[in-house]
């Protein structure tokens, strides 16, 4: 059975990119109001379209049960951080900030757009470059002395990982090193059987200096 590409064009993809661009926006502000949403919505418009982008082509698979899950967690995250960035800003601790280089496993523009997106709209971490020949994120840490550098990076690599198993195609999940080849792959199957990809893209061996 052949996928069909999801394309800027389709209307579920400019949905559902008005949508995202709303709470994108909503959380930016930090107060869920009537005029935060309406003016994200009004941009989120203006953005989808008015400014034109390339076709992303998507042959993924949308799994409701982690899509949920990606979205509960960011919200966790929301809280956390929202707290931790307030706990040092009344702290008499001067926060050490760095920028850290995280290389993705996946190359996808669809994916890595949507990892630095959700990256950036936690408090106290913003993306400020991104390559997208490498699959690479540069991410500003607020904050590297309470968890590490290597500790900021595996959190990124994780909402990767969520937002694939959420989006991505069985073979996508493949060529990321998410699944094992040796054993039929299952969408509920329980984590002790996945295995992380070894090379530039797994942060256990690759050591990176944050500059």
């Amino acid at each position: 059975m052949s996928v069909h590409p999801w394309r800027r064009g389709a209307l579920p993809f400019q949905v559902a990119a008005v949508v995202w661009l709303t709470l994108v926006w909503v959380g930016l502000w930090g107060t869920l109001t009537i005029a935060n949403t309406l003016a994200g919505l009004g941009i989120a418009l203006l953005v989808v379209r008015g400014l034109p982008m390339p076709a992303i082509d998507y042959h993924g698979h949308v799994r409701p049960g982690r899509l949920l899950a990606l979205i509960a967690r960011v919200a966790f995250d929301l809280v956390v951080a929202s707290t931790q960035v307030a706990s040092l800003a009344l702290g008499p601790r001067t926060p050490q900030s760095a920028v850290i280089r995280v290389p993705l496993r996946s190359h996808s523009d669809l994916y890595l757009t949507l990892t630095a997106q959700i990256v950036s709209l936690v408090p106290g971490t913003v993306v400020v470059e991104a390559h997208r020949v490498s699959g690479t994120l540069y991410v500003h840490v607020l904050d590297v002395v309470r968890t590490g550098v290597e500790e900021h990076r595996r959190e990124v690599l994780a909402i990767e990982e969520r937002v694939l198993w959420a989006l991505a195609s069985i073979d996508e999940l493949d060529r990321a090193g998410l699944t094992s080849p040796d054993e039929p792959i299952g969408v509920g199957r329980p984590r002790a059987r996945f295995r992380r990809r070894s090379g530039p893209g797994a942060s256990s061996t690759r050591s990176e200096e944050a500059r």
